[in-house]
């Protein structure tokens, strides 16, 4: 008998068209609709009748490695990604997030220009993260490949995604326009709650 696979591909929460020009229609089919959905159901299989099988996703991404952690990590990140993001952006003016963000990198506009420089400065595909240590301690994180900060037992706050399939349709090889227009969607209520939540 078929059993119903664990893991789904979550409904965003917006509209496919609604993150244009900064990310298309085209772009989100494919990347969310096509390479999440991927990783989805190849972690479905490799998880099916293993230890792995009642995990939650992240204890899965820290004790997993080969095809399993990239599936799984992969899985994760780009879930963390999208829903990082909204058509109707949020600022960071204030808050604890805010106040860290400057104690750790001086500014708002210092951390953005360092979290892209981080970005394009990866070699080859993976993520860019911003992370928390367990005392509220901020840093940006160069991850390559299915790279994730749980590995590290660090709090992943926000990310983003410089394998080329993220941003060839819209950008081609400008991997720094790019990640720069990403801040105009980035929801920075749900970058906060991410730290509040722990911190």
């Amino acid at each position: 008998m078929k059993t119903d696979p664990k893991y789904t591909l979550p409904k965003l929460p917006y509209a496919l068209d609604a993150l244009a020009p900064v990310i298309s229609q085209e772009t989100l089919h494919f990347h969310y609709g096509k390479h999440e959905q991927a990783y989805i159901d190849n972690l479905n299989k490799l998880i099916q009748d293993t230890e792995f099988a009642d995990m939650e996703l992240d204890e899965i991404i820290r004790k997993s490695s080969g095809a399993l952690f990239n599936n799984a990590a992969q899985a994760w990140n780009h879930i963390f990604y999208f829903f990082s993001f909204s058509p109707e952006a949020t600022k960071l003016t204030e808050g604890r997030l805010h106040d860290a963000i400057v104690r750790d990198f001086g500014s708002v506009d210092n951390f953005k220009k360092e979290f892209v420089d981080a970005g394009v400065k990866l070699f080859g595909s993976g993520w860019v993260w911003l992370a928390s240590d367990e005392d509220g301690k901020l840093m940006i994180l160069q991850k390559p490949n299915a790279g994730n900060p749980l590995t590290d037992e660090l709090v992943p706050l926000l990310t983003f995604d410089v394998w080329e399939h993220a941003y060839y349709l819209d950008y081609q090889n400008r991997r720094a326009d790019a990640l720069t227009k990403l801040w105009d969607i980035v929801d920075w209520d749900v970058v906060s709650e991410r730290y509040d939540a722990v911190f």
